[in-house]
């Protein structure tokens, strides 16, 4: 099936099989479609509702044509969401991530520039002196040396050059803003992933199933958070070693005192960066607590922690005494030698 048949499928609500949907994908990605077809494909696609087989069948081809990072590490972990629903508040998931590497976790972070370039995570790391332009082999040396490492999605992607005219005059949700948390160039079978609607969360838990990732939660809350909210419940899909399941948590679940998201709105990349350092110092209760549930959420995921509850414990200690900002200043410091 070529593009032009697969317009026709989803435009006639009728589902396109994983092989079928890796030959489009691929027509796609490798710069034989055009614009206008690709838009109109995407639109199609997301109106009928993408599949687990279609998601399988797509995100196979982004996996193949990405630039790898190899490690001889276990149990690499990711925290790299879709993205929430436009609500500006700092970047959790990045911050999380050294709260996790400081606890004994290996991160391989995947992400990107936030379209309003205010909170994305490689909008925060760029702030902080991070450098993004690294080759994949120094990527792998950051994940061994300092416990982890930023994959800038564009370096890692180039073949997503070749939609991101469409996508940006459609503007509109594709299953791109899907696809990413899928394609950790470092191949981690453990993940943290928000996603920015509950209705993605079990067949992307099947599609990590089929993958062969080990251990991934993913969740959305109730107050429209591709993350673990502290001002309302969060909807958590878990899957272990292929067995999958649902549930809800709240902030008291695990002491914290619920509180607005308020006061986590920020306006740019400094002011991103700004909050999650007096988070990760410590000295910002409500940040703190985001970070502590995210981060415990990626221990648990990891093996560092038998259970969600006892990781977020161990990263409460950690921002507690400024772990994730120690670590925070090292990968600056050592990303500055490339």
């Amino acid at each position: 099936m070529d593009i032009k048949q697969g317009i026709n499928t989803v435009a006639s609500g009728r589902n396109i099989k994983q092989q079928e949907m890796y030959n489009i994908m691929s027509e796609i990605l490798e710069g034989h479609a055009t614009d206008a077809q690709i838009g109109a494909f995407l639109i199609g696609l997301s109106i009928k509702g993408e599949t687990v087989e279609e998601i399988l069948g797509a995100v196979t081809v982004m996996r193949e044509l990405s630039a790898k990072v190899d490690t001889n590490v276990s149990n690499l972990v990711d925290t790299c969401g879709t993205g929430g629903l436009g609500v500006g508040i700092f970047n959790v998931s990045t911050s999380s991530a050294f709260v996790a590497c400081a606890c004994g976790a290996k991160v391989a972070k995947h992400g990107n520039r936030s379209a309003t370039r205010k909170s994305g995570s490689a909008d925060l790391l760029e702030e902080a002196g991070v450098s993004l332009a690294l080759k994949p082999s120094q990527v792998a040396d950051c994940i061994e040396n300092v416990g982890l490492g930023f994959m800038f999605a564009p370096a890692h992607h180039s073949a997503m050059r070749h939609v991101a005219g469409p996508r940006n005059e459609i503007a509109q949700k594709s299953i791109f803003n899907i696809l990413g948390p899928l394609t950790n160039p470092a191949s981690a079978k453990c993940q943290v992933m928000g996603v920015y609607d509950k209705k993605w969360m079990i067949p992307l838990a099947n599609v990590l199933k089929e993958l062969g990732s080990k251990h991934v939660i993913i969740v959305n809350s109730k107050d429209g958070l591709d993350e673990i909210s502290i001002a309302d419940t969060t909807y958590i899909t878990e899957m272990k070693n292929g067995d999958i399941k649902e549930y809800e948590i709240i902030p008291e679940d695990f002491g914290f005192q619920r509180s607005s998201i308020e006061d986590l709105f920020v306006d740019s990349p400094q002011e991103s960066l700004d909050l999650a350092k007096l988070a990760l110092a410590g000295k910002h209760e409500s940040a703190g607590s985001m970070i502590s549930m995210t981060a415990g959420a990626a221990l648990y995921v990891s093996g560092i922690a038998t259970s969600l509850k006892s990781g977020i414990e161990l990263a409460k200690e950690c921002v507690g005494d400024g772990g994730g900002l120690k670590k925070l200043n090292q990968l600056v410091e050592y990303t500055s030698q490339f």
